[in-house]
């Protein structure tokens, strides 16, 4: 008889969380800046839940498609593209979580980190590059990202003196040998 209770008083709390999570989740938003071409299969972004997704961009330009011959200018252009689609979802380069880079030449690296490093300040998003064979058109490169609009006291240093440590002084405590 309890058990019955007990998992009759468990199901309805279950699904009551159900049903609630269901009504506080917000809907996924597509993010289209106004230069983007129309018609794509895809979404320059997705907003949901105050993450905006961006989907993979080149150095092509938005009226031409034309792909600058510089890589330096490539870069930027891609990176550009990026901006827009933040800025339309009301964010920055400053939201920016998660970077991963497609690159057709390891041998770029160096320069691809050169214009990298003026688009994203410290602290700079987590990132991954990955070397490929190739990529649409004549791309070099592309990028996606990840952003989230974070609100004040979301992360430990943002919180008032005295209460939660920063991760950064946390690690210096600890170091990674274990001790």
């Amino acid at each position: 008889m309890r058990y019955a209770h007990a998992m009759r008083t468990f199901t309805a709390l279950f699904l009551g969380l159900g049903l609630a999570a269901a009504v506080f989740a917000q809907p996924r938003q597509a993010v289209h800046p106004k230069d983007f071409p129309a018609g794509a299969p895809y979404s320059p972004g997705i907003l949901t839940d105050g993450t905006l997704y961006i989907a993979g961009q080149t150095g092509a330009d938005l009226k031409t498609n034309a792909i600058p011959a510089e890589f330096e200018a490539e870069m930027k252009q891609c990176l550009d593209r990026i901006g827009l689609v933040l800025k339309e979802a009301g964010m920055g380069y400053e939201d920016v979580v998660s970077v991963q880079v497609f690159l057709t030449d390891m041998d770029l690296f160096s320069r691809l980190n050169a214009v990298y490093t003026t688009y994203f300040k410290e602290p700079r998003p987590a990132r991954t590059t990955v070397g490929v064979t190739r990529l649409v058109g004549p791309a070099h490169v592309e990028i996606t990202v990840t952003a989230h609009k974070r609100t004040p006291g979301y992360l430990a240093r943002d919180a008032r003196p005295g209460e939660a440590k920063s991760t950064q002084s946390a690690a210096s405590e600890h170091p990674a040998d274990g001790r």
